[in-house]
């Protein structure tokens, strides 16, 4: 269905045309989410930035995970598979992706604070939902931040979790819903594991486009 994050990011962004010009925040979820996310609000003309969500993965299977958490503490546990976990290991895991959180703030988002949430519309992007679980810790940050109203966009999901993250957000976007749903990778042609360079170059490329306002020279009268 999609050529590429590039081309997914394009396709999604017309999905969500109604946030065009808004005072929307597009937020995406490193690394897999950013390129379609630049692209989402380089089209809605949105300000854009990156939420900072991990995947507790099981100790023996690192591809699968038992929760996630969110780069301010919001925690979202599946509380069936975390069983399978002892509680001091779920601990262990927790401080280890907490460390990784803190890495990817400071390399992917230059150790800048998320903007402000309060009272405005956030649109989570990732370039999919499989599990769910990085996404509904971000839900939970955008709540505990004073979020207006949190939809989550993304090309492609998984029917049950897809259910599942539309009761907990205020509105959700979501373009293939597969019958037969095994992996994000499916409906990409060019699929990849995204490297931190490739987020930083998208992010470079975003504040060059949009450079932040100079502020005004301290003791000097601003000019009319």
């Amino acid at each position: 269905m999609f050529e590429d994050r590039k081309d997914a990011g394009k396709k999604l962004a017309r999905a969500l045309e109604r946030y065009r010009n808004s005072d929307a925040l597009v937020l995406a979820i490193p690394r897999g989410g950013v390129e379609v996310g630049y692209e989402v609000a380089r089209h809605l003309g949105t300000d854009f930035s990156l939420l900072i969500s991990r995947k507790l993965p099981f100790p023996d299977n690192p591809e699968s995970g038992f929760g996630a958490i969110a780069e301010d503490g919001s925690l979202f546990l599946n509380e069936y598979a975390a069983r399978a976990v002892p509680p001091a290991t779920i601990r262990t895991i927790i401080r280890q992706q907490e460390e990784e959180i803190r890495r990817r703030t400071r390399i992917l988002r230059n150790d800048e604070p998320l903007p402000s949430l309060r009272g405005r519309t956030v649109i989570l992007v990732d370039d999919g939902i499989a599990m769910g679980s990085t996404m509904m810790a971000a839900i939970r940050l955008c709540r505990a931040a004073g979020a207006a109203q949190v939809i989550v966009a993304a090309p492609v999901g998984g029917e049950r979790v897809t259910d599942e993250i539309a009761r907990q957000a205020d509105g959700i976007v979501v373009l293939d819903v597969p019958p037969i749903f095994y992996a994000v990778a499916q409906v990409y042609r060019n699929w990849y594991d995204v490297p931190d360079e490739e987020v930083m170059r998208i992010m470079s490329r975003w504040r060059a486009e949009h450079p932040a306002p100079s502020e005004p020279r301290r003791g000097g009268s601003a000019k009319r």
